[in-house]
């Protein structure tokens, strides 16, 4: 069994290390406040990684690690220090941990409906986009068999916001379509245990995988369907933005290839679950 190091146990961190430990593998947890109530499933370790005097006593000898990090705020020096800052801390402690980092298809700047995959171009326009995507080039220069997973937009229990969105009939563009891609937070976790456990059985991976579900949709059509579902007024027609950016469709084909099956392969059945849930 592996010694892993989960960085950042928000929700799926926790869920992720449950399904490890319950596994065999013995769990650590690196977070700056961790819960007063911590299950047995892991063993926290309380520190900031911005710091390099916090990692100080970290233990070096982990053999995987998950970078699974969400900036304070939404600005450039939040993720300068997660992604920059963090990222060179940790990889200075742990220079022979094999790493699988948690990033983001806000990495594609696509704008015009195109498909995506692991070998599409990504350069994106924003800054916070850009330092994701250096942290990727950062962690992949460290060690070829470090692993980049880029998710694309997370949706489950805690992160609701497009049915929030729908319930104000929000003003969405319609023609040409904006896509949006969805992947249910359950999905995230199942998709980081199963690259864990390939790796663990010596298979041979990517550097790269998209993880989005098997239909990216119109967000026009998406929203239309929750109304639908929420019974309250459909989303009216904006008017279409010339400026509109990252626009596009992200393909699961790489890692469906590899053998891993969504619980959740449309955003229709993890909507319908969550609308249950709210009306329940």
């Amino acid at each position: 069994m592996a010694k892993i190091l989960i960085i950042g146990c928000g929700a799926i961190g926790s869920e992720l290390a449950g399904i490890l430990s319950a596994q065999g593998h013995d769990v650590a947890g690196l977070k700056r406040k961790p819960p007063l109530s911590a299950s047995g499933a892991i063993r926290y370790v309380v520190a900031d990684i911005s710091s390099a005097a916090d990692l100080a006593d970290l233990d070096s000898d982990f053999t995987q690690a998950f970078f699974i990090v969400s900036p304070d705020e939404r600005n450039e020096q939040s993720y300068r220090a997660v992604y920059e800052t963090g990222l060179n801390n940790l990889l200075a402690r742990l220079p022979e941990t094999h790493w699988l980092m948690v990033s983001s298809t806000s990495v594609y700047g696509q704008s015009a409906g195109e498909w995506v995959d692991e070998n599409s171009v990504a350069e994106p326009a924003n800054i916070t986009s850009r330092l994701i995507r250096r942290a990727e080039q950062t962690l992949l220069d460290a060690n070829p068999a470090n692993i980049v997973v880029r998710f694309s937009g997370i949706y489950g229990p805690g992160r609701e916001s497009l049915l929030r969105l729908a319930l104000q009939a929000p003003a969405i563009q319609q023609t040409p379509p904006y896509f949006t891609n969805r992947i249910h937070q359950r999905d995230c976790v199942g998709v980081l245990a199963f690259l864990l456990e390939q790796r663990l059985a010596g298979k041979t991976l990517d550097q790269c995988y998209l993880a989005g579900d098997d239909d990216p949709a119109p967000t026009w059509d998406v929203m239309t369907w929750l109304a639908d579902r929420l019974h309250c007024p459909p989303p009216t027609i904006k008017t279409v933005d010339a400026d509109t950016a990252m626009n596009k469709r992200c393909s699961n084909v790489r890692l469906k290839a590899l053998g891993y099956r969504f619980r959740y392969p449309s955003y229709k059945g993890g909507y319908m679950e969550l609308i249950a849930g709210r009306d329940g």
